[in-house]
């Protein structure tokens, strides 16, 4: 009896042994993908900020004054003057008091896309 206790202990110390080898391993792996995940995360916020950094620079006020000037005869664009800008208040908005829904439509067919 003794001797089939042994043998059921070591068999257990064995499986669990080899559960831990495994988990072990599957915790590197998800280790290695969240620093890769990190390494692009950080790749990409330095690319983020290349493009905000040329955004700004293409959308210079003098830049654009300047094209607009040089293509005034292909597309009409006039310099921008303060009197063009409005406040908030004088923005038109969709009336509040919209109409009441009071039938149902069926719709057939597929949306192309």
């Amino acid at each position: 009896m003794r001797s089939l206790l042994y043998i059921t202990s070591a068999l257990v110390v064995m499986a669990l042994a080899y559960w831990a080898y495994s988990e072990n391993y599957k915790t590197q792996a998800s280790l290695d993908r969240v620093e890769q995940l990190q390494r692009e995360i950080g790749q990409m916020q330095e690319q983020l900020a290349v493009l905000r950094a040329e955004w700004a620079y293409l959308n210079r006020p003098d830049r654009l004054r300047d094209l607009a000037e040089l293509n005034y005869g292909r597309l009409g664009l006039l310099p921008l003057a303060p009197e063009q800008f409005g406040r908030v208040d004088q923005v038109a908005y969709p009336p509040d008091d919209m109409p009441e829904i009071t039938e149902t439509f069926d719709v057939f067919g597929e949306i192309d896309q």
